[in-house]
Parts: structure tokens; sequence; C-alpha cells
């Protein structure tokens, strides 16, 4: 049961790979790029194929229109040849249109989509700007900083090797109203360097979800310290069973917790923690008092850009497909970002003045404006999980120096290749080889 527990959140992790099928659906643009200017035309091509073969007479259900919109156009029709050409209109303003082709095979149903994108450099954010954002977050800092460390570190002799110590860290936190001001915890596992020196560190937060972490012992060997967090307040070493049982129960959309009030809000302990964890990594006798990076995708990607904009400490930010992005874009007729707090189930819910006012607090948006080191972005336009409306809406409001790898046909997932970029990127800065 173990192990099943243990494949399963391996297989769910945020850098997976989708699976080979037998039957592949393969949609393209008619540009290489993908990008449009606003009024040109889109067309794309849907190919079916059967041991790499095109398979004729293949049945498809397609859509198209702009992402996670109603499609403005459906079908259901034969690809006699293999093939279908569709024309998919335009776009009047900076944003993306989809199209998706669901092929029936032998009973089975076989997805896949191509995105255009149209002057997405133009695409502004829909989320409030609050006056005091600064101030909240300024007192919101101040407070933690009267909340002592306290950490303890326990050392865990059978996941270190022969250069690196690895530990569990168990650190104090800032004070949780929800839980009568109640001391929280911050937990995460931390890699260092066996030698003596002093070295470079980096932030590695979470996408979302609760698991366990085994903290990232291979760019410790490279001479880098890491640490890899929890955002929930538990140990990160458990038995995964403790984990799924979380978030079946107490924890599960956590990210709809207390949206009602900006001082409740759950993700106000979870940023703070993150600086929490700076705080920590600054006081290591082995920090070299310089050179401190954040990186991780969707939720990861969103807590790399606000710690980022939160604390002067972090030099460089890596994110793969930030999460937390003007997800206003909803009540404004287009795709926000996850969590998709104001669409479908959830419009009712949270479409209430009070809880609008709080995105404002913690949307990735407001907290790109405050960043001012240089940051390695990487996403595709076919996410569904984190629109690229609502990322760009994000990255065209940082002003600085920012480098963004497009891998254009990747959905809420990477290539092993985007991971070796972004790792090559991080290391070349924080040792000085940039």
């Amino acid at each position: 049961m173990k192990k099943l527990l243990l494949l399963l959140f391996l297989t769910t992790h945020l850098l997976a790979q989708p699976a080979q099928q037998p039957v592949k659906v393969i949609v393209s643009p008619d540009r290489a790029d993908w990008l449009y200017k606003l009024g040109e035309p889109a067309r794309f091509t849907v190919a079916v194929y059967q041991n790499n073969v095109l398979l004729k007479g293949a049945k498809v259900r397609y859509e198209l229109g702009p992402e996670k919109m109603d499609p403005t156009k459906k079908e259901t029709t034969t690809l006699r040849d293999g093939t279908l050409m569709l024309d998919g209109g335009t776009m009047r303003t900076g944003g993306f249109l989809r199209c998706t082709a669901t092929a029936e095979v032998n009973g089975k149903e076989y997805r896949s989509m191509a995105t255009a994108g149209f002057e997405p450099l133009t695409i502004k954010p829909t989320v409030e700007n609050p006056a005091d954002f600064q101030a909240f977050w300024d007192k919101a800092k101040a407070d933690l900083a009267t909340v002592p460390l306290d950490a303890k570190l326990t050392l865990l002799p059978d996941r270190c090797t022969a250069t690196v110590n690895v530990y569990h860290v168990n650190i104090q936190n800032h004070a949780e109203p929800v839980w009568n001001n109640a001391k929280a915890r911050l937990f995460g596992i931390l890699c260092v360097p066996k030698a003596e020196g002093k070295y470079p560190a980096l932030l590695k937060v979470p996408g979302a979800g609760i698991r366990p972490y085994n903290g990232d012992v291979a760019m410790a060997e490279k001479g880098i310290i890491t640490l890899e967090i929890g955002i929930h307040g538990i140990p990160v070493n458990m038995d995964p069973s403790v984990y799924v049982n979380l978030q079946a129960g107490p924890l599960q959309n956590y990210q709809n917790i207390n949206l009602d009030d900006r001082d409740r809000y759950y993700y106000k302990r979870v940023y703070l923690g993150c600086v929490r964890a700076i705080d920590f990594l600054t006081t290591l006798p082995q920090y070299d008092g310089q050179n401190l990076a954040v990186t991780g995708g969707s939720q990861g990607g969103a807590l790399s850009i606000i710690t980022a904009g939160l604390d002067s400490r972090v030099k460089w930010l890596g994110a793969y497909y930030p999460a937390l992005a003007d997800v206003t874009g909803y009540l404004n007729g287009r795709a926000g970002g996850w969590p998709h707090l104001f669409t479908g189930s959830a419009l009712a819910f949270n479409n209430k003045p009070e809880k609008i006012k709080t995105v404002g607090y913690y949307d990735v948006v407001n907290f790109a404006r405050l960043v001012s080191v240089p940051g390695y972005y990487s996403w595709g336009f076919s996410d569904e999980t984190c629109p690229p409306t609502s990322m760009y809406a994000a990255y065209n409001v940082i002003a600085a120096p920012k480098t963004l790898d497009l891998s254009l046909d990747t959905g809420h997932w990477t290539y092993p290749e985007q991971v070796e970029r972004m790792n090559n990127w991080l290391v070349a800065r924080l040792k000085g080889e940039r």
C-alpha cells in the first residue's frame, strides 16, 4: 500500500510528462511560433495517427474558441483521409484561441489541442491592485520578524550521501489567527554540502497539493544549499497515507479557506512561510551571505514570484507555469488562473465583494509588480491548469530583467530539456558562472 501511495505522488509530480498512447491526435497551428497579430486568421490542422500512420475514417469531435471559455464553434466529423483543416478565426484583443480535438477509436477517446497566441505581450491584468497592498505586506512581514525562528534540525541518515547532509527542518512561522494566534510551523527538507566552505542557497517552493518531500540532493551535490518546503504546517517526511487523508479531509480545497478575510486567508501563512524559509536559510553558517534564488512550478511558480517580490534577499527566481495569477479573469470574460475561483461550480460560492477584494492582496500579478531581480520563466500555450492568458497578465507587469522559455506544445508539464535549461540558468547565477 505504501508503494502504491508513493507511486501516486510520483506520477502526479509537477514535471511529469503525459504517457504515450497508441493513437495520437496532433493539432497544429499554421504558424511555427504559434503567434498571430490581432485580426489575423489562425488555421489549425487536425491529424489522427495509429502506429505512426494516418488513420483514415477516424471520428473526431473538435471545439474552437478562447481558452477556458465556451467554444464559439464545435462539430463532430469523420476524417476521411485522417486529416482536417479548420479555420479558427481571430481575436481583436490580446489573448489565446484554442483548438481542441478528440478522436474516438475502438471505443476509447484520445484528446489533444493547440493554442494560438494573439499578441500575448499586450495582455493586461484584470485583478485589482489594492492601494494599501504594500503596507499590508510590510506589516505582515514586520509581525513575522517578531516571531523567533526556533529552528529544529533532524539529520536523516538514510537520505544523506557521501557529499551531502540531509535534514528534516521544523521552523516557527507567524502567529495563526485562525487557531487563536497559535504559532504555526514550517517544515522542509534541507540539503547541505558536507565539505567546509560557503555556498549559495536555493529555496524550492511546492506545487499545489499535500505530499511528502525528498529535498534536492542533486542540486546540493553541485555545491548549492537547498531547502524544499511544504506549505501546510505539517512534517514533510511522514507516511504518504497521511497526506492522502489530509487532502481528502481537512485540507481539501485549502485554497478557498477564509477567502472572505484578507487577514485570515489560508495563503497568508503560506506566503509568510516563504519569507520565513529565507530567514532560516540566511542564518545557516554555510550560506555565502549573497547568492540566493527561489524556484518552483504551478503554485510553486506563483510562490517563486511572490517570494522574490516580498523579500529583497532573493537575487534570482525561476518559475514554471505560475498559478494564482489574474484569477479574476473569469469575471472579465476571459480565462483566469488556478485555482479557478470564479468559474464553474466555484463562481456562485466565491463571487462576493469581500472575496474579490481579498484576491487583490494575494494575486501573483500584484507581487510581480514588485519583482526587481532577474527571472527565468517557462511554460507552454496549451496549459489548461494555468492558462497562458493568466500567466502573461503577471509576466507583462514585471519590469525586472526576464527570460521566457516557451515550450509551445506543453500543457501543465515540462520536458526534461526545459528543466535542464532552468537548472543551468539557476546554477550559473548562484555560482557566479553567468
